[in-house]
């Protein structure tokens, strides 16, 4: 409930701070006197979008300030998940400068509008005129069914099974598309990669097939230089290695003259050693070194292969080749993968629609039940507002469709007259009809759910007498379970207030300014009799006035 309200350089209030208690709350003034400025006022402590038109003073901020009991309301997840000091008495505070620029702060920390949205949604109700026509709205008409119906925790599940499905539908539907794009690239991806398999690339090879190809290719000229050396290194008398034999024969005899002539001996003998391996290897080389056209064009027609594919993947080694051929593997498999990963997930969707379906029958049931008890109850209190013939008939279809709500589909119907025909209640409900059924679902909706503070803006518009009189004595009922405000011009419903408000407005020089007052009882009497028989006061008024309070 709200305790204190607080407004400074706001409208056509200069200051003002005003508390509050339990119960019902009569707030009464001539028109134009600033009830629509309390409203306004609450309304940005509730997050409303402000403008430098809200400020009396320009060269001023506005400020207000608010103060609520919350201990009842189960706000503490409310104020740990936006990282806000909970506290039973939280104060809401909201600031316009002169510049335009809007703070809002709960508990003296900063919050965005959308926070102090969501908060006030827990905290109070405005029903004004306009939220009369809100009740033709399926959503909130849902609403009201399923407070009845209890249906709070199954709409919790079906909500976040709704929201899981959801996803995994959306999730679907990229791997569809993910997968049509796919078959398009399919077939060229596996021609590419049976090229690839096909040319059975090793790594390393294109060195080996170069140097194989330089080899065959020139065969005649590597025999002919082979065959030249070894008659040079072997030819009789004149050849090399004759004359390091030669050289180690003379070096032998002077060895024992010098230690570095038998060192020179010894690199001597090393060189011909060397030397004549080298010559074992060339005869080796004279022998394996044949022409062998075949192989010459096999290894001829492997490079070229490898130098196209190359050319075509713009790379420059097999090492890069067989790394395409595998990335084309991958993709090909994945390809494979997303028919089974679409398969798996259609099930776990067909999965969640059956539980969905299971969730939205028991929601779909229980609205069922709960829907003779709204009508009895509506009947029940609009017969008493003056609604004698009223009659109600709520339709409700299964489809196939998942709402956010469940899987139905809602008719209103309503009928005033005897006789008369049932219509949709939005097209056939009258305004004055619209506010008594409005207060009728507020209050029985106070029976079944912890409403926050309700405000009724004037909701008797169109109603008077006897009818009045019922309207509060309805207000009052409900305020016994939580705090209601009613902005009225009626007596018989200011008379059954716990408290009285006055807004007044007043002129001193250029200066207008307003305040709410909280009433005497004397000052309530007067206020009701003048409601009654306008500015001058008669005796039967006040008598009737103190009749009305007793």
């Amino acid at each position: 409930m709200i305790t204190s309200l607080s407004i400074k350089n706001f409208a056509l209030i200069d200051q003002l701070t005003i508390d509050f208690t339990k119960g019902l709350s009569i707030i009464t003034g001539e028109t134009g006197a600033g009830k629509s400025i309390i409203l306004g006022a609450l309304g940005l402590v509730l997050g409303k979008r402000a403008d430098l038109s809200s400020l009396k003073n320009t060269e001023e901020k506005c400020v207000i300030e608010a103060h609520f009991e919350i201990s009842k309301y189960n706000l503490q997840d409310f104020f740990q998940d936006n990282d806000l000091d909970y506290e039973t008495d939280t104060i809401i505070r909201r600031e316009i400068l002169p510049s335009g620029k809007s703070r809002a702060f709960i508990n003296d920390s900063p919050v965005n509008l959308q926070e102090l949205q969501e908060l006030s949604l827990y905290l109070i109700d405005i029903h004004s005129q306009q939220q009369t026509q809100e009740l033709s709205d399926e959503a909130v008409q849902f609403k009201i069914i399923d407070a009845i119906a209890e249906n709070k925790s199954e709409l919790l599940k079906y909500q976040e099974g709704l929201k899981k499905y959801k996803t995994e539908k959306a999730l679907l539907a990229s791997l569809i598309k993910k997968q049509g794009e796919s078959i398009k690239e399919q077939e060229y991806h596996t021609f590419l990669l049976e090229e690839l398999l096909a040319a059975k690339l090793m790594d390393g090879e294109q060195e080996q097939l170069e140097e194989d190809f330089e080899r065959l290719n020139n065969v005649e000229t590597i025999k002919e230089a082979i065959d030249k050396s070894l008659a040079i290194a072997n030819e009789e008398e004149i050849g090399v290695l004759h004359h390091l034999k030669e050289i180690k024969s003379t070096f032998q005899r002077i060895t024992p003259f010098s230690a570095k002539y038998q060192e020179l001996l010894e690199r001597i003998n090393s060189v011909i050693i060397e030397f004549d391996d080298i010559c074992s290897e060339l005869n080796q080389h004279a022998e394996v070194v044949l022409s062998d056209p075949e192989k010459l064009d096999y290894t001829n027609q492997k490079l070229q292969l490898i130098y196209t594919l190359q050319k075509k993947h713009q790379v420059k080694s097999v090492t890069e080749l067989l790394e395409i051929q595998n990335e084309l593997d991958q993709s090909l498999l994945s390809i494979s993968n997303l028919d089974a990963e679409i398969e798996k997930i259609k099930a776990e969707i067909t999965s969640q629609e059956e539980e969905l379906d299971g969730l939205a029958n028991v929601i779909h049931e229980k609205r069922l039940q709960s829907i003779p008890v709204l009508t009895s109850k509506m009947t029940q209190i609009l017969e008493n507002l003056g609604m004698p013939n009223v009659r109600f008939k709520i339709d409700l279809q299964l489809i196939t469709t998942y709402f956010a709500n469940g899987k139905e589909e809602l008719q209103f119907l309503f009928s005033a007259n005897k006789g008369g025909d049932f219509g949709l209640l939005k097209k056939v409900a009258s305004g004055g009809e619209m506010s008594r059924i409005m207060l009728a679902v507020k209050a029985i909706l106070a029976q079944y759910s912890k409403l926050p503070t309700l405000i009724f803006d004037e909701i008797d518009t169109g109603v008077s007498g006897e009818i009045a009189i019922r309207m509060g004595e309805i207000m009052k009922q409900m305020s016994a379970n939580m705090q209601v405000f009613a902005i009225t011009h009626l007596p018989q419903i200011a008379a059954k207030g716990d408290s009285h408000f006055k807004v007044a407005k007043s002129t001193v020089g250029e200066v207008t300014n307003s305040e709410l007052k909280l009433l005497t009882e004397e000052e309530r009497v007067l206020e009701i009799a003048q409601m009654l028989s306008g500015t001058v006061v008669s005796e039967s008024a006040l008598n009737h006035a103190k009749a009305l309070l007793n």
